[in-house]
């Protein structure tokens, strides 16, 4: 008996031996390529089925379309003839199905004679006119109803592909997207592409209906009288309410397609990336469709669809955040909502109104990331997710006012309107300010960015406020004195947030107060010296030197615990007191 302890493990089990010292390893085992039986099944059974399927189907559209042209029957036999072809091709891949197991040649029948039904009824109805458009539609529903029970019961991605994929462009094909009618037997059709998604997660469903109806749905609106001018799109050729009512019916049948498998199953997986995609291209394509189709003339109706839009969206987020529905589909919603709601408001305001808006926005979103779950997730928490639209406001804002309201030239020449550019700079570094206070306990090092933002903004509205008053004489030309008052109170103000650093023990605003000396010096020694008259330069100087002096006084009499040093400036929070 061997007493090898490796012995005694299962053969199984054991660790692959290494071969010995000087011998190479055995290549690996060559893959073996397929083979000529597997090649058989597949090309013959399933690649064939595939072909004989799509070519039945175009086959099938095409003989309906060549009998339309040449008048080969009569309207009734053309009808009759798709209709009874395509039940009977339904019928032989059911009993296939059922008798035969399950055979691809029998989900192919079904799944071609599904659209085959779907685009018999549409021609009937809408272009024949042979039977009643209610009764066309109920026959399509029921159409609709047989492909979501074949599709779920089977579990066949190819009969809700070909099959829900199919009836969805069963209008184009026959020729009759163009007619009024058409959009309810496309809406019809995308219903039931949502109710196979209720029960299936075939991601690629969802993207391929939006695909196929949203063509549909703008040749609806417009046809074939479409006129793209300097004014913006016109030739509708239905009435507005009417067609933002289908819009808003369709992106609710988008938006189910997107999310009704996980709103069934309230599950808090992952949302897939189609997913995303869908409610991103469905709510721009909805949104930017139902501007063009009101024009910039209603502004009235534009800033109630824009808003109406956002409403629904926040509403929805909102929802589904606060009944545990779904945490990514709430604040996916929640994040379209709000920029949605971005763009009413520079569509509704303008000048400081629209940047003290966006401010607001900031500082209210900045304020609700303190109220929800900051918990650690594999992804971004709810709070670090509302401080993420905070500061895009906040950058929205700040961006606003310094391309218009007081660019950087501002403190050169001053500004037009005084007084809308103090509004608009105070609102930035007000938001600013909220938005380093409420972030503080989220992300520490974004909030110390930000706050260092808010004071360049206060400081930014007093240099701007200089300039205006008392570097511009009565005519708007500028004055060189007011450069040397704005030297001043740059250094004024670096001095004073190191002496508070000092007394506060922040490192952080003495960083800052040394980082704003370090602009005023550059100023003095650069600018100031080459462009100022000999008064205006003398002022500058003497007003930095004494100063600077002022500081390094301070300094000489002030030292940094060692325990501040050591935690990075957390003794902000403290309060004790030191000699200056």
């Amino acid at each position: 008996m061997n007493e090898d302890p490796r012995y005694d493990v299962p053969p199984a089990f054991r660790p692959p031996s290494e071969p010995p010292p000087g011998q190479a390893p055995p290549p690996p085992p060559p893959s073996n390529p397929i083979t000529r039986i597997e090649f058989e099944r597949v090309f013959g059974g399933r690649v064939l089925a595939w072909i004989g399927g799509f070519a039945t189907l175009l086959g099938v559209i095409f003989l309906m379309r060549s009998a339309v042209d040449s008048s080969w029957f009569t309207e009734e036999v053309r009808t009759l003839m798709a209709g009874f072809g395509s039940l009977l091709l339904l019928a032989f891949g059911l009993w296939m199905h059922e008798k035969k197991g399950r055979l691809e040649v029998a989900r192919i029948a079904v799944a071609v004679a599904i659209p085959g039904l779907y685009a018999t009824t549409v021609v009937a109805s809408q272009v024949y006119d042979l039977i009643d458009p209610v009764i066309g539609l109920e026959v399509a529903a029921l159409i609709g109803l047989l492909g979501v029970f074949i599709a779920v019961r089977w579990s066949s991605m190819l009969v809700g592909s070909v099959g829900m994929l199919g009836a969805l462009a069963a209008p184009m094909l026959v020729g009759t997207s163009n007619d009024g009618g058409s959009i309810a037997f496309v809406a019809v059709a995308l219903a039931a592409s949502v109710g196979v998604l209720l029960w299936q997660r075939w991601n690629w469903l969802a993207l391929g209906a939006f695909v196929v109806s949203a063509p549909q749905l703008l040749t609806w609106m417009w046809g074939d009288t479409i006129t793209i001018t300097s004014d913006g799109v016109s030739g509708l050729d239905e009435p507005t309410l009417l067609i933002l009512g289908v819009l808003a019916g369709f992106w609710a049948l988008y938006a189910a397609a997107a999310f009704g498998y996980e709103l069934r199953v309230r599950g808090e997986e992952k949302l897939p990336v189609s997913s995303w995609l869908l409610l991103l291209c469905s709510s721009v394509f909805v949104f930017v469709t139902g501007c063009i189709v009101i024009n910039d003339d209603a502004t009235l109706a534009m800033n109630a669809w824009i808003f109406g839009c956002a409403a629904v969206h926040l509403l929805l987020g909102g929802a589904a955040i606060r009944f545990g529905i779904h945490r990514e589909i709430g604040s996916l919603l929640t994040a379209g909502g709000i920029a949605i709601g971005s763009i009413g408001f520079a569509n509704a305001f303008d000048g400081p109104m629209l940047v003290a808006v966006w401010a607001a926005m900031a500082a209210a979103l900045a304020f609700m990331a303190t109220r929800v779950d900051r918990g650690p997730v594999p992804a971004l928490s709810d709070a670090e997710r509302l401080l993420i639209l905070a500061l895009s406001f906040l950058g929205l804002a700040f961006l606003h006012t310094l391309a218009v309201e007081a660019p950087p030239y501002a403190i050169a020449e001053g500004v037009a309107d005084l007084g809308s550019s103090l509004v608009a700079i105070a609102c930035c570094a007000g938001a600013a300010f909220a938005c380093w206070y409420y972030g503080r306990e989220i992300e520490p090092k974004t909030a110390t960015v930000v706050g260092y933002l808010s004071a360049t903004g206060f400081v930014y509205l007093g240099s701007v406020a200089i300039i205006d008053v008392i570097g511009d004489n009565a005519s708007g030309e500028a004055r060189e004195i007011g450069q040397a008052w704005l030297s001043a109170f740059w250094t004024a103000t670096g001095l004073g947030a190191v002496v508070w650093g000092m007394v506060r023990r922040s490192p952080k605003a003495r960083l800052g107060g040394l980082a704003l000396l370090a602009v005023a010096i550059v100023k003095v020694w650069t600018y100031d010296l080459s462009e100022l008259e000999e008064l205006a330069r003398a002022l500058s100087f003497v007003a930095l030197g004494l100063l600077l002096l002022a500081g390094a006084f301070a300094y000489q009499r002030f030292k940094p615990e060692e325990e501040e040093e050591e935690n990075g400036g957390e003794a902000d929070e403290r309060e004790p007191q030191a000699s200056v």
